[in-house]
């Protein structure tokens, strides 16, 4: 599979398998934030979670794809100090504001900066159309966070905290999307970075967590294991779709087009958190979808 997708690289199969591995990321994303975000501790979540896929990705990093070339170690090395700090900000966040609020302030910041970085690491550019589309995209998911604010109902003291780490936390997206599409491209293989990034990503939060863990009874350890197994499972799809989408097309087409999972977390949240939509939402649902379709359509 990796000579094949490899063959794609530049062409205008390529670009069109980037697009449906980009909106596949976005669906998987907003059901990873939930899985996140439910009724479990959003810290205990992400541990086990984190824990689930770097043990799931052990076998494949040791034993199915080849080996990391010598300059992939300084590039892994950054790539988990930059999550350890994303998950740390994502956690502080979700635990201080409610998803529908938090995770709109979150992708919504990451798709200017990550179009920017793209700009400056990789030399991609963009037309106007495919600016105004970042433009519609982002002003859609920042009204909706800012319509979810005024109709919250929960404590409001702690929501001014958590949209600044949400901010803070998109801005880690952003870096994360183009520091690990230049990874991706760095290495002849990419299930190669893919497998290695899992396995060694898996340890911060567990190690951390891990007295918490430890203190859990066998009813809490089940649901939370559960949890964990099919968020790896949401993780390896979600991120490895649209890693593999900034390697075959533009880094930022891929996490614009991402960041309409911003639609697809409303729609989570109202059906599985039992949190409202109504008309304006939906709307503004609509407005981020029209974005997405601009940047696309005017590249």
């Amino acid at each position: 599979m990796s000579g094949w997708l490899i063959s794609l690289e530049g062409t205008a199969a390529g670009r069109d398998l980037a697009l449906a591995l980009a909106l596949l990321a976005a669906v998987l994303h907003a059901l990873f934030g939930a899985l996140q975000k439910g009724r479990h501790d959003p810290w205990l979540s992400r541990a086990v979670i984190d824990l689930c896929y770097g043990v799931m990705a052990i076998p494949f990093a040791l034993f199915v794809v080849p080996w990391p070339e010598p300059h992939m170690w300084v590039i892994f090395a950054g790539a988990f100090v930059i999550h350890a700090a994303y998950k740390l900000l994502q956690a502080m966040a979700y635990t201080r504001g409610a998803y529908t609020v938090v995770y709109p302030v979150v992708r919504g910041t990451g798709p200017f900066f990550a179009v920017i970085g793209a700009g400056i690491v990789f030399g991609e550019t963009y037309s106007a159309g495919q600016w105004a589309g970042v433009g519609i995209l982002m002003a859609g998911i920042f009204g909706l966070a800012a319509w979810n604010l005024r109709h919250v109902e929960v404590a409001r003291e702690t929501l001014v905290p958590a949209l600044a780490l949400a901010v803070a936390t998109g801005a880690f997206v952003a870096l994360y999307t183009t520091y690990d599409a230049y990874g991706i491209r760095a290495t002849a293989d990419p299930f190669t970075f893919l497998a290695w990034f899992f396995m060694l990503d898996g340890i911060f939060f567990p190690l951390i967590m891990a007295r918490r863990l430890a203190g859990l009874g066998r009813a809490e350890i089940g649901p939370l294991l559960r949890r964990g197994a099919i968020g790896a499972m949401v993780a390896y799809v979600s991120f490895g779709s649209v890693m593999l989408a900034t390697r075959l097309d533009k880094v930022g087409e891929a996490a614009v087009l991402r960041e309409t999972s911003t639609v697809f977390a409303a729609l989570i949240g109202w059906w599985v958190l039992g949190e409202r939509v109504g008309a304006v939402r939906a709307g503004l649902m609509g407005l981020i979808a029209a974005g997405a379709v601009v940047m696309e359509w005017a590249g």
